[in-house]
């Protein structure tokens, strides 16, 4: 941690390194568990979203609001999994955990390039060997996609490629 951290950044570590959530992501598989319901979560919003937005149904803002809270706290069991990686400033990381970062981004990106080539190719060949054509709602939903994607898979990354946290083990006599 640097001298010139500012008290918003001071608060945002200590936020991030708190450890009474600890049982929830102690072990790689509540980690995996996190990430995964993290993904089928923001699966269930953006859809529902997008019924709101696309499909006009009212009914989809229930299911968004009903998914909300159980979203924002397995978000903040990543992030506390992670201890703020991607949420903390770079002033407030150790030369180790800014190459961890840059290394989840850099992974997260062709996680991210793979998806968005692959969607291309299946979106392409269906307007190609069917009488199926794209229209605005169509493509504004696959856009919409694409971006939740590339927002959340550095998140994803980084809660799958945390380590497990050595223990002290008391010194035998």
């Amino acid at each position: 941690m640097t001298t010139n951290a500012t008290r918003y950044d001071r608060h945002m570590f200590a936020l991030m390194n708190r450890r009474e959530g600890r049982p929830l992501y102690a072990t790689a598989a509540r980690r995996r568990t996190l990430v995964v319901a993290h993904i089928g979560l923001t699966a269930v919003a953006a859809t529902a979203w997008l019924a709101m937005v696309v499909g006009e149904v009212f009914w989809a803002t229930f299911v968004m609001l009903g998914v909300l809270l159980p979203w924002v706290v397995v978000t903040g069991g990543i992030n506390a999994a992670t201890r703020g990686l991607l949420e903390l400033r770079g002033r407030m990381l150790d030369e180790r955990q800014l190459a961890e970062r840059d290394r989840v981004r850099a992974l997260a990106h062709r996680i991210t390039t793979w998806l968005l080539g692959l969607g291309t190719a299946a979106f392409g060949a269906v307007l190609w060997l069917t009488d199926v054509r794209a229209d605005g709602a169509v493509v504004f939903s696959v856009l919409f996609t694409a971006l939740v994607v590339q927002w959340l898979m550095p998140l994803w990354v980084a809660g799958l490629r945390v380590q497990d946290e050595l223990v002290d083990e008391p010194a035998e006599a």
